[in-house]
């Protein structure tokens, strides 16, 4: 099994490298548009797009073969994804392009880049960090996306493949919940507290509130200047989300490890569709839906699957309130969990009573269960492990 990480590293640019760095990724993002407007919204095939357009791309858009077959495959990969989703492709824009081994070359010993670009190729000064060094140290990276921010810096993000390690030989279960009011508790007494994460998300509702109505008023610079500001603190909210999903994933993974442990954890895929058909307020609908539990799903498994640590997934029905210690479904107040049944009669914390409950069901299903240790390729600004 495969595992990728991507290293995002800066361009150092001289003389006229800009404009032809510009020019790649706006002829790039046209041709995609054209691609995309010209050939049938159903077909996702990339070969039989590649038949039907590939010359065209070729002469209107100044693109070497490579770039035009970059293009045609983008477009075919984003076509695939939004159908998946229900979606269609609308258009693309002139902030990144995807290169593989004929047109891009990594130099370990001169820290460069080559690239393939409108009007040649051209040669790239790196601006590593020994984190940057390290990781790719003795690697032969075949593929990287040239990416440029809003501040106009370029950075190419080198893909790097490795082989996943052996999985551990697991001696036990590690289970965690993950939730809101703490945003996971594990079996060894582990706990994630959204306290402040929640103090945190609560004071950028109130400021996205007020800027959202004084952007619908007052003069045309002012709504300006607060649609600004909006789109400011979306990416903070998001990169808030992304360090905490990160610091919470990398502390499991090196538990689960140092107690040779199966991850085990609920499977809440589709949850959110769930939870939304019941009556709550305006409030709890977005602390439940603003939080990407997905993504900490995918950072575990991604680090797990580094680390050699395997996952299971566990149903979640009735969890936190089914007895760990004698299978009667009791009853929960809140974070309290009582049993019902007279010769038991646990209680206790709920969250600590659904974690043990998925040791038991891990220990109980022993080899016959399903373990579930994916490779993930990573999004494109997922630049670290930390």
């Amino acid at each position: 099994m495969e595992t990728i990480l991507t290293i995002s590293c800066k361009l150092i640019t001289q003389g006229d490298q800009v404009a032809k760095l510009d020019a790649t990724l706006v002829n790039f993002a046209a041709a995609c548009n054209w691609i995309n407007q010209s050939v049938d919204s159903k077909l996702t095939n990339n070969v039989r797009i590649q038949s039907l357009v590939y010359e065209q791309v070729r002469q209107q858009f100044d693109l070497s073969a490579n770039l035009a077959i970059r293009a045609i495959n983008r477009v075919a990969g984003n076509r695939k994804t939004a159908k998946q989703k229900g979606k269609s492709v609308k258009d693309f824009k002139p902030t990144s392009v995807d290169y593989d081994a004929r047109i891009f070359a990594y130099n370990e010993k001169n820290q460069t880049v080559s690239l393939k670009l409108v009007g040649g190729r051209e040669k790239f000064k790196l601006s590593l960090g020994s984190y940057q060094i390290g990781k790719l140290k003795g690697k032969k990276p075949t593929s990287a996306t040239l990416v440029k921010t809003k501040k106009g810096e370029y950075f190419i993000n080198i893909q790097v493949k490795d082989e996943a390690p052996q999985p551990i030989e697991s001696k036990d279960v590690l289970g965690v919940d993950l939730g809101r009011t703490d945003i996971c508790v594990t079996t060894n007494g582990f706990r994630a507290s959204g306290k402040q994460i929640t103090k945190i998300r609560n004071h950028h509702s109130r400021l996205r509130a007020s800027l959202q109505q004084k952007a619908s008023k007052g003069t045309r610079s002012s709504r300006r200047r607060c649609r600004q500001l909006l789109k400011r603190l979306s990416g903070k909210e998001r990169r808030f989300q992304k360090h905490a999903n990160h610091v919470v994933s990398k502390i499991l993974v090196q538990q689960a490890l140092a107690s040779n442990s199966v991850i085990a954890l609920e499977n809440l895929e589709g949850i959110r569709e769930r939870t939304n058909q019941l009556p709550r307020s305006k409030k709890e609908r977005r602390l439940s839906n603003s939080w990407s539990f997905f993504e900490l799903r995918q950072f575990i498994t991604y680090k797990s699957l580094a680390a050699g640590v395997e996952i299971v997934l566990v149903d979640p029905r009735y969890t936190s309130k089914t007895c760990h210690c004698c299978n009667v479904i009791g009853e929960r107040n809140g974070k309290s969990f009582k049993c019902i049944n007279a010769v038991c009669n646990w209680t206790g914390d709920a969250d600590y009573n659904g974690l043990c409950r998925l040791q038991r069901l891990q220990r109980l299903l022993g080899k016959h269960s399903t373990l579930f240790s994916f490779s993930t390729t990573l999004p494109i600004h997922h630049t670290c492990i930390y």
